[in-house]
């Protein structure tokens, strides 16, 4: 497997040889939202090739080019009904949690690794996916924005100097059809502030608000959840104060984002053999002091 790191659009990714090499991705889900942008970003990549695309058996997509599905110059694999199929260095997987600890669970068996962006992951299935990432590399992130990743640290920061003196709130924004709310993104950045707080959101969160609820207590972290039209996602977290209210705030227009992080991702874990990370370990966020 290459071995190597590129963190920019237009630098070749080069091996621990110096010699120019390609990390071959396959895709999970391709015929979705998600999955297009994927095909179309692995064209846009010096570094990657799109190695294989796949759906659910009996998807109307396989059998179709993936490329052509998404709308690219490149007609690409053609979309199978399996994982199984031409070999690959990593699996980008944007799908569903059972389908994704199955699909790691391939990995881990075919020395292949994982950049993880499905949701909705309950603790047992947590707890399956750190099982695996003991054979095989895994980056796991509800979101792979960079600037959700910045907006994470900057939450740090903020529940730092704040304390308990605020009110926090968290408000997501998605499209009509997401299926877990809150997103999973909103969820990360609540578990940010309750961390750095010295709280618990399975205590103190407050997911639901309806009827007579009494006064806010204190040391809550409410969520707000809107769905509609065709929302790529918004985030914003609030900390209200008596006589102020700062809030931190991302917006996305386009699903590239996501699927060009992915892809940061997949390079970054060309040297990884082993472990479970997330976005702030590929940014380097954990390092020079910046934790």
């Amino acid at each position: 497997m290459a071995s190597g790191i590129c963190l920019d659009e237009g630098h070749v990714y080069q091996n621990q040889a110096g010699l120019a090499s390609v990390i071959r991705v396959a895709i999970a889900g391709a015929a979705g939202r998600m999955g297009r942008a994927l095909v179309v970003a692995c064209e846009n990549h010096e570094a990657v090739t799109l190695q294989h695309a796949f759906e659910q058996p009996g998807h109307d997509a396989v059998g179709q080019s993936a490329g052509m599905l998404a709308g690219t110059t490149n007609r690409g694999p053609v979309i199978g009904d399996s994982i199984a199929g031409p070999p690959f260095d990593v699996l980008v997987d944007f799908t569903t949690p059972e389908t994704t600890l199955a699909n790691l669970s391939y990995c881990a068996q075919h020395q292949a690794r994982a950049v993880i962006g499905t949701t909705g992951f309950d603790a047992p299935q947590k707890e399956l996916m750190a099982k695996v990432s003991l054979e095989t590399a895994v980056v796991l992130a509800p979101n792979m924005s960079i600037g959700v990743n910045v907006c994470l640290k900057l939450l740090e920061v903020a529940a730092q100097a704040f304390g308990d003196d605020v009110d926090i709130e968290v408000i997501e924004a998605h499209h009509r059809n997401k299926v877990d709310a809150p997103s999973g993104t909103a969820l990360k950045m609540g578990e940010v502030v309750a961390n750095t707080l010295g709280r618990s959101l399975d205590q103190e969160g407050v997911f639901s608000r309806h009827g007579h609820t009494g006064a806010r207590q204190d040391r809550q972290i409410g969520f707000a959840t809107v769905r509609a039209a065709d929302i790529v996602g918004e985030h914003s977290v609030w900390f209200a104060g008596a006589g102020e209210r700062v809030e931190i705030t991302h917006k996305a227009s386009s699903r590239e984002i996501y699927a060009n992080g992915a892809l940061r991702c997949a390079l970054w874990l060309a040297e990884q053999s082993t472990g479970l990370f997330d976005m702030q370990d590929v940014l380097g966020l954990r390092r020079h002091g910046i934790d």
